[in-house]
């Protein structure tokens, strides 16, 4: 059988010929860009692999298969080989988390960076992976609580199990806390791509800096906000739609938005927000108060407080007249 043309027997051939000509000098657009463009941009290739976002996506999916075993992951784990199950996912986790930690370090170098080369950096990488391990027990302690405290605050929960089987929050949670220790270690760039997967899978944004107690409820969760210097005691309850965010942003000098002030609310211990509530700013919120739905905020509010909407207005239309 005679082999076909493929290229021939295409209608427009003649674009192949134009194709060709324009790709080098596209390519060499690109190229000449990649120092003119935001100064992020030139950490990018200093001759070493960027992480992977699949990658990480899978260590947090192994990391949920530890925290709650039978879960995620193998369902098939038993008390016997529970051990093993651990044991071997850790050590698949710790190899991949090495790797991936060791290209964000890299990713975070600039160019003049020479004192940080890629060889300290995976030394830092392995540290900072050790330091890590050693967290998880307490990662867990506060998912279970978490789990715990959704079971309690929703009617519509039969029991803790199916929190962590199905609710948003404790998959957001989950996502943060490991998160926030990878944050806390001054891993670049990882903990951000970590939060944004899970607010992309529950319609919750926390950011991986943002500091959260014990207990905390998180219903229903589309659309929560909160902020990178947001403090969250225990026992917090917030409801969809809440923001917990920052008033302004200091400029420089150069106009730019200062960075690492703490601009987030505070809110303490046995707090409960209701949905579409939005608090703004460096502000705090007292122990115990109970702040209603679509209230605004951008003051501190004392221990104990009811804060809520006026009343809504009541007025009758007839004889087709409206608002």
């Amino acid at each position: 059988m005679a082999e076909i043309d493929v290229l021939n027997q295409f209608p427009h051939n003649h674009a192949v010929g134009e194709i060709d000509e324009v790709l080098p000098v596209v390519v060499d657009q690109l190229h000449a860009q990649r120092d003119t463009l935001a100064t992020p941009l030139r950490r990018t290739f200093r001759g070493h692999p960027l992480p992977s976002r699949s990658e990480i996506f899978k260590v947090v999916e192994l990391l949920r298969s530890v925290i709650f075993p039978g879960y995620f992951g193998n369902r098939d784990v038993t008390d016997e080989s529970l051990s093993y199950h651990m044991g071997a996912t850790l050590h698949r986790v710790s190899l991949v988390m090495v790797d991936e930690v060791h290209r964000g370090l890299c990713f975070a170098c600039r160019r003049d960076d020479t004192d940080r080369t890629p060889a300290a950096c995976l030394s830092r990488a392995k540290r900072i992976t050790a330091e890590f391990l050693r967290c998880l027990p307490e990662i867990r302690r506060l998912l279970a609580l978490d789990a715990v405290a959704a079971y309690e605050g929703d009617p519509a929960a039969p029991d803790p199990s199916e929190a962590i089987f199905c609710y948003p929050g404790v998959l957001a949670l989950t996502s943060h806390r490991i998160a926030h220790e990878l944050y806390r270690l001054e891993v670049p760039l990882i903990p951000r791509i970590i939060s944004e997967h899970a607010h992309s899978e529950t319609g919750i944004d926390i950011h991986p800096g943002a500091t959260i107690g014990e207990s905390i409820f998180i219903d229903h969760g589309t659309g929560v906000v909160v902020g990178e210097t947001t403090v969250i005691g225990d026992r917090v309850r917030l409801y969809q739609g809440v923001t917990l965010g920052a008033k302004s942003f200091p400029l420089n000098e150069e106009g730019n938005p200062i960075k690492g002030i703490d601009r987030h609310p505070t809110i303490e211990d046995e707090v409960t927000i209701y949905s579409g509530a939005t608090i703004l700013g460096r502000v705090t919120i007292g122990r115990g108060s109970i702040i209603g739905g679509n209230v605004w905020l951008t003051r501190d509010v004392p221990p104990g407080s009811r804060i809520s909407q006026g009343r809504p207005r009541t007025a009758a239309f007839e004889n087709g007249g409206g608002i």
